[in-house]
């Protein structure tokens, strides 16, 4: 009798470990399809962004809780989903996998390889979507992050953590400045991440040929959901790659994101929230557009050093239509984000690349991470160009100028040909300063474009020849002195004028 109920009592343990590790699985169907979006019925207990699994291995994310139903998005093509087909819930919200494996990858939102070298090694799977990281956990924007591009250095520094908005027409070099920036950080210790979000295949096709090109692909990863997917996929991608970014940045290093561009992620938003017929607005975008964005980029941040001090920078970038920066989107952004660099259609046509348009163009937060010793020549610089742009409108009325108006008007445009710069030509820090003394000294006024990149050469070379110590000064953020820069400008002088 003792046995028999001792067997009796192992048969009902070993029956409730059953049950514990068995999971109920919550089923139901397609009631309605329609453009990447489904209402399935049932599903009383589904979460918002929660993945659900369709046949074919089609997946989907819950996007709106209704009486009776949810509203779904398509992360992966829908054309063999039809009404009736069964839906069961995964139990899991969108998430994204994360390991040191993912540099130099190609990868879709999901983390699933886009680059045709199989799949990789993941130490976790983390969600897409988080709330970003307290006030009281971050430090301030003290480090810069050096894009390599003088413009963009010297008048519109950005810093570690910082939310610089990249902004201007179609075809104006937006994503070109990104990718300098991306480029600039091979040898920073700096990770990057590109997230390519509606753009065609063969935009991210060059944008992958040109960082393997200049060797900067191996510690870049790029996420990519193109014009080919599905609006969901769209929408999903900049969180995830936030969420890698992340990842990197509480295990203490600093990061790089391109979000390229928040303009097609809006309309991915509006495609779907029309289709599960949410309440348009302004331009016919949900009331929530604001939001959407505002919680992806406040990830950005600087952390304190006792939370790991790693840092994750965000340049996205937003098109405008006729430089109209007043638009809905741009303008929602601009208010989000800590500056904004403003590409000129005007400036590119006429070949003044990069076409950063430095009267609109503003960091709100960078000049606080800025090298000490570009505030040494850049300072007077930045007004005087100002100027120059005002007195250079003034003076296409033909009206007679004096002496030192005209050197002001030569000394301006000798600037002008200072900020242009070719693609992929990135200058040290150091190199820029010296470059911009001279510029301070008039060096380079009166010469035409050929004349300044040759003098600009010159003036390099003797930097690092006779120079070395303030490379190494200025690395190490300390301001120069002007006798320094007497010295160094004199022996700019020299060389000039001995056409060394």
């Amino acid at each position: 009798m003792i046995k028999s109920k001792s067997a009796v009592e192992a048969i009902e343990q070993t029956i409730d470990e059953m049950n514990a590790t068995l999971k109920k699985e919550e089923v139901s169907v397609v009631q309605s399809i329609s453009s990447g979006t489904a209402i399935v019925s049932g599903l009383e207990n589904a979460e918002m962004d929660e993945l659900l699994q369709f046949p074919h291995n089609v997946k989907g994310m819950v996007q709106t809780l209704n009486r009776g139903s949810v509203g779904v998005v398509f992360l992966d093509s829908p054309e063999k989903i039809k009404a009736g087909d069964r839906v069961v819930r995964t139990g899991r919200v969108s998430d994204v996998p994360v390991s040191e494996n993912l540099l130099g990858r190609v990868i879709n939102p999901l983390g699933e390889p886009l680059d045709g070298k199989g799949a990789y090694a993941f130490e976790t799977r983390l969600p897409i979507e988080v709330e970003a990281v307290p006030i009281m956990d971050r430090a301030p924007v003290d480090t810069p992050l050096q894009t390599g591009i003088k413009a963009v250095d010297a008048f519109t520094p950005i810093g570690r953590g910082q939310r610089e908005l990249i902004l201007g027409d179609r075809q104006t070099g937006k994503t070109a400045i990104a990718l300098d920036a991306i480029i600039n950080q091979k040898d920073s210790g700096v990770i990057s991440i590109y997230c390519a979000i509606g753009q065609r295949n063969s935009a991210v096709a060059g944008v992958i040929a040109d960082l393997e090109k200049y060797d900067a692909m191996k510690r870049t990863i790029i996420v990519s959901a193109t014009a080919d997917d599905q609006a969901g996929m769209q929408f999903i991608a900049p969180y995830a790659a936030t969420t890698i970014g992340e990842y990197f940045m509480r295990n203490g290093r600093d990061v790089l994101i391109v979000y390229d561009d928040l303009t097609n992620h809006a309309r991915a938003y509006r495609q779907m929230s029309l289709l599960l017929r949410r309440p348009p607005g302004r331009e016919a975008f949900p009331g929530d557009i604001f939001y959407i964005h505002s919680r992806l980029l406040e990830r950005a941040t600087h952390l304190r050093p006792e939370n790991g001090g790693g840092s994750l920078t965000s340049l996205p970038i937003v098109a405008t239509e006729a430089g109209n920066i007043s638009a809905y989107i741009p303008t929602n952004i601009i208010s989000i984000t800590d500056g904004q660099i403003y590409l000129s259609a005007s400036m590119f046509q006429k070949g003044l690349m990069p076409a950063i348009d430095t009267g609109k163009s503003v960091s709100r937060v960078g000049g606080d991470a800025q090298l000490p010793a570009y505030k040494s020549v850049v300072g007077p610089l930045k007004l005087f160009y100002a100027q120059f742009e005002e007195l250079e409108s003034f003076t296409k009325f033909g009206t007679q100028l004096d002496k030192e108006t005209q050197q002001r008007i030569l000394r301006g445009q000798a600037v002008r040909l200072i900020l242009q710069q070719r693609r992929f030509l990135l200058l040290t820090a150091a190199e820029q300063i010296a470059v911009f003394a001279a510029t301070n000294a008039g060096l380079f006024d009166g010469l035409d474009a050929e004349q300044s990149a040759g003098s600009q050469e010159i003036v390099l070379k003797i930097f690092h020849s006779h120079f070395t110590n303030l490379e190494k000064a200025i690395a190490e953020r300390r301001k120069l002195t002007d006798e320094e820069i007497k010295q160094m400008v004199e022996a700019f002088a020299e060389a000039l004028q001995n056409g060394e």
